[in-house]
């Protein structure tokens, strides 16, 4: 039997045979040189060239990382520096004619864990729609985002901490160069992420050094944008960390720091670690203000997040849950606290409950992605479209551990197997209906792939946000009002005054 050999950079890379749907999936497939020993906290250099054929069936080592969420599993693949890797699927023949848009997927994960080879990103259901679909590893944590007065001096451009998301740039440029050999179209490209994913892509669009390598974006929960509780670190603040982090290890200078073994690396990174900063190469202004001067990428956007995002990030949970409601609404609001009670009410046990749920969501995810949609919508002429996913999966009992899954609703992430159409990835219980939206969730993202407009025969209309319309995500899809848009000007508004010059200067915003 012949092989089908690509030739790419690096080498020869051998075809695997057709799955499901005739759909090709290529894995494991260098992006950049290991980021090890000399290269470690440095921008990801060019892939290593190999000698003979590269096989492609198996996925590439995830980023060093733990255990943290219950929902990713790090094991699977292992664990290494040398992660630099991404995944293709697609439905062309090698060789072929085809010109197909291309799909970027970008993991979340809190920039802390996390891979593109989590079984709920398998892109075959998407490719066999015409798209090609790509998913990478890029690193993490204290390797990925780790800023140092040292690390800047040698930069050249006098900046550090944004090597995870220098790996992301890296990877699309290897789109750009390489993606034709597998039927993709390296001018219809469309960046895609959730949660920290979103973050990224927002980034991305901010980015000068990303410009041109994209020409459509979607982001699902989350944004590099300022809330009351929380806006992107400048390069001094993250620097600083750097120094304590240096000690913590124990080594003396940048040489010993290199040396120390990945796992001495990733035992003494904080808490969630670290993730993107404003460091003045990758980002020069904070992402509000960038979109501000209106210097962003201005592409056709979709962005949205999921009813019940607090859930997840409720602020009534670990030690925070001992403390009163109110007080916490206090130390983060200070003198606006009777203005934020009128959002997010107390009075009762119940009322608390749900406020903190409501108002933890909002600072975690909401709030965040809410600030990008408006940014993208006051400055960029690109069409908009914003969705709002509804839908409560059917979670079996004890997924959440203790909590009732029952009251989970459309908690964080839970829309991912219905836009890969993926419903069997995880052990949910699955019906008619999910499978239903699955079908429509799907062919909007598989459509606004294609043409920038997720809009398509047999779908309910999505109207443009531009309109004052989003789009809900339920067993039925049905444009509705933009509500709790008070809210979200009350947290803008707080937020802008806690950053003034960073994501304060953003005064161009819309309300």
């Amino acid at each position: 039997m012949t092989t089908t050999v690509l030739s790419i950079e690096g080498g020869a890379l051998a075809a695997p045979p057709p799955g499901a749907g005739g759909v090709r999936a290529y894995k494991g497939i260098p992006y950049a040189a290991p980021p090890i020993g000399p290269l470690r906290w440095r921008p990801p250099q060019p892939v290593a060239p190999w000698i003979g054929l590269r096989s492609a069936v198996a996925f590439g080592p995830n980023s060093l990382q733990g255990i943290v969420f219950d929902d990713i599993d790090p094991t699977v693949c292992g664990v290494s520096e040398d992660c630099l890797t991404l995944n293709v699927w697609t439905l062309a023949s090698p060789g072929g004619a085809e010109r197909l848009a291309v799909m970027v997927w970008i993991h979340g994960g809190g920039f802390v864990v996390g891979s593109g080879s989590e079984p709920r990103y398998d892109g075959t259901r998407l490719a066999a729609r015409g798209i090609v679909v790509v998913t990478l590893n890029h690193r993490l944590n204290a390797l990925g985002f780790l800023a140092h007065p040292e690390l800047s001096r040698e930069s050249g451009h006098g900046a550090s901490g944004n090597y995870g998301m220098l790996d992301v740039v890296a990877a699309l440029y290897w789109v750009k160069r390489n993606i034709a050999a597998f039927g993709g179209d390296p001018d219809k490209v469309t960046i895609v992420g959730e949660s920290a994913g979103s973050e990224a892509v927002s980034a991305l669009m901010a980015s000068p050094l990303a410009k041109g390598l994209f020409v459509r974006a979607i982001g699902e929960s989350g944004a590099m944008f300022a809330t009351p509780s929380r806006s992107p670190a400048p390069l001094a603040k993250a620097e600083a960390a750097g120094i304590a982090f240096m000690r913590k290890v124990g080594a003396a200078n940048l040489k010993e720091l290199r040396e120390a073994p990945a796992e001495a690396i990733l035992a003494a990174a904080p808490g969630l670690g670290y993730r993107p900063i404003v460091d003045g190469h990758f980002l020069a202004k904070s992402p509000a203000a960038i979109f501000a001067s209106r210097e962003q990428s201005d592409v056709p956007l979709m962005a949205g997040w999921n009813k019940d995002e607090g859930f997840n990030f409720t602020l009534l949970q670990g030690e925070a849950a001992k403390r009163p409601y109110v007080g916490l609404v206090r130390e983060i609001f200070g003198r606006r606290k009777q203005d934020a009670l009128r959002f997010y009410p107390a009075g009762s046990p119940e009322a608390e409950q749900a406020s903190a749920r409501a108002l933890g969501g909002d600072l975690t995810i909401i709030h965040s992605t809410w600030a990008w949609i408006e940014a993208q919508a006051a400055t960029g002429k690109a069409e908009i479209f914003r969705f709002r996913f509804d839908r409560a999966p059917l979670t079996p009992r004890g997924w959440f551990g203790e909590r009732d899954s029952a009251s989970a609703g459309a908690f964080h992430a839970g829309e991912i197997l219905y836009v890969f159409d993926n419903l069997p990835a995880f052990p949910w219980l699955i019906s008619e209906e999910d499978r239903a939206l699955a079908e429509i969730a799907s062919s909007y993202w598989v459509n606004f792939v294609k043409t920038g407009d997720p809009n398509g025969p047999n779908l309910p209309p999505w109207p443009s946000f531009r309109s004052g319309a989003i789009m809900r995500l339920d067993a039925t899809a049905s444009a509705v009002a933009d509500d709790g848009r008070d809210r979200q000007i009350f947290l803008r508004d707080v937020a802008a005054a806690q950053e003034p010059g960073a994501d304060g200067a953003s005064s161009s915003r819309t309300s």
